[in-house]
């Protein structure tokens, strides 16, 4: 019988659906060295966010097939280790939706009319009305900055509640917006018109202190913000300060920075602000959705059948997986480069499956070009499995076309996205050693290989260019690893297709559109 480790606590029900097919020991409280030792064992490993499985324990687990993480985040997880083991890795990315949603609006009614130190009063002894006089958020402004699952739910409630919403999330459609009563606006223009903002969005480089200084100025002076979402997405030191000095009238937070929360300004803030330790998960029910949600596809596993929310294996046939790997890295790769060129708020997607690769299953290779292109707005929280559906719910219209007669590479894959930044197209084949290559952008013929960091640019082909651009690098001391221009006609428009060893520094990409004779320049990171 296959036996299953639990390695932090989770809800007894969980255990209970695991007893059906395995051997269950529940051992929390391990240390790394001890894990490591006793991982070899076991076929499966159930974990929340106390548990960290490294590079270290997964290459000792093995006999591990699966890795359940009960909750919604796998970043204590080392998924591309676990890829490369083949061990599959799943987790919960809807257990505690309802639970989050309602504490974030439980802290926006907390805040609004000053429970916590209100009852603290109370029991206290005093009787102090008159210093917690409060507002309605009746027929008030509620900036939803995130409108996935999360975001959408606070956003209907809210509605309910005879709030008026607006949102920002450069991810989503505006019809989809339209159908949950929000108008789409941009950041800028949430700031300033909201009376209560609710962020709901995963933390990232570019939303690491998306709420600085500089955005908190732009708020108005009764504004409240409420984070439920990831620490860091907020400046705390710039929200301290705002707060004390009056510039917004209150914040209330469940995660930080630093988790637990050390020395902090915001502690010393009073009824302005609300601080919880992290509770956006911690209702019974949740605990009990995501035990049984993780169980359930750890048992599958252990019984051959697909999980329903892997993060890194598609809930395909071993066989069928085996054949289309290759092609779908193709895919992913492909979708995360036409979603960048397009922008963030794509509305249609075209895959065209080219020559042979024509005559395979297209839907595979579909959700992979989904899971790429909609990685950088939900980063772990994608995967092959959900992928389909966050797409459907982003309002994203999906259409799949084939061309057997496509003679270029023995098959290849083509996509084009409509997106904020206007129509865009790349296309990918697999050379015979596997080795993924780029062999048209926007229609224009060119061959390299993806790297981490490219520059592409559409340009008037004319003598000087390239070494403007070179120079002009240069002198940001940034290092060119590659570069490659594709054309038409000559003196006509042309591409052109930098491999960079290092990220661009903020404000070179401005600098580069004034070269003369660029026409548009973006930066793509795989």
């Amino acid at each position: 019988m296959p036996k299953v480790l639990v390695s932090d606590p989770i809800d007894q029900v969980g255990i209970d659906i695991l007893s059906q097919v395995a051997t269950v020991d529940v051992k929390t409280n391990l240390t790394p060295e001890q894990l490591v030792q006793i991982i070899p064992e076991y076929d499966a490993l159930m974990i929340r966010s106390g548990s960290r499985v490294t590079k270290e324990i997964i290459d000792a687990g093995t006999q591990l097939k699966i890795i359940g993480r009960a909750g919604v985040g796998v970043d204590n997880v080392d998924v591309p280790a676990a890829t490369r083991r083949g061990i599959v890795v799943v987790n919960s990315p809807e257990g505690n939706t309802i639970a989050a949603a309602e504490h974030a609006l439980a802290m926006m009614l907390s805040l609004s009319r000053y429970v916590p130190d209100a009852n603290s009063s109370v029991k206290s002894g005093q009787w102090d009305r008159k210093s917690y006089v409060g507002a309605e958020v009746y027929k008030k402004t509620l900036g939803v900055v995130g409108l996935g699952k999360i975001g959408s739910h606070v956003a209907n409630v809210a509605k309910a509640m005879g709030m008026k919403l607006i949102a920002y999330d450069p991810f989503i459609s505006t019809e989809r917006a339209d159908q949950l009563g929000c108008r789409l606006v941009e950041l800028d223009l949430l700031l300033r018109e909201a009376d209560y903002i609710t962020l709901h969005m995963p933390k990232t480089p570019e939303t690491t202190h998306l709420i600085d200084a500089e955005a908190l100025a732009k708020m108005k002076p009764n504004a409240r913000i409420i984070n439920c979402a990831r620490g860091g997405i907020i400046d705390e030191v710039a929200l301290a300060e705002a707060l004390k000095n009056g510039q917004i009238a209150g914040a209330a937070l469940d995660v930080y920075e630093t988790e637990p929360l050390g020395e902090s300004a915001l502690r010393a803030l009073g009824k302005q602000a609300i601080l919880t330790p992290h509770l956006g998960a911690s209702t019974a029910e949740a605990q009990v959705n995501v035990a049984i949600d993780v169980a359930e596809q750890i048992r599958d596993v252990l019984l051959g059948l697909p999980a329903r929310s892997a993060v890194n294996i598609p809930g395909i046939s071993p066989d069928v997986m085996e054949e289309l790997r290759p092609y779908m890295q193709l895919a992913e790769t492909l979708g995360k480069f036409v979603g960048q060129l397009a922008g963030g708020r794509v509305e249609l997607l075209n895959v065209k499956l080219q020559g042979e690769l024509a005559t395979n299953k297209s839907q595979p290779l579909v959700v992979a070009s989904l899971k790429g292109l909609l990685s950088q707005a939900l980063r772990e929280r994608v995967n092959y499995v959900n992928a389909g559906i966050e797409a459907k719910e982003r309002g994203i219209r999906v259409i799949e076309t084939r061309d057997a007669a496509v003679k270029d590479y023995a098959g290849s894959l083509h996509l084009e996205a409509k997106g904020s930044l206007g129509a865009h197209s790349v296309t990918g084949a697999l050379l015979g050693d596997g080795e993924i290559r780029i062999t048209d952008i926007d229609e224009f013929p060119i061959n390299v290989p993806p790297s981490q960091h490219m520059l592409f640019t559409l340009h008037r082909d004319m003598p000087g260019l390239i070494g403007k651009i070179g120079s002009l690098l240069g002198s940001f001391n940034v290092n060119i690893a590659s570069m490659q221009v594709g054309r038409k006609i000559v003196r006509g428009d042309a591409v052109m297709v930098l491999s960079l060893d290092d990220p661009l520094p903020d404000g070179i990409l401005t600098e580069i559109t004034k070269v003369p004779g660029i026409r548009d320049a973006y930066t793509v990171t795989l």
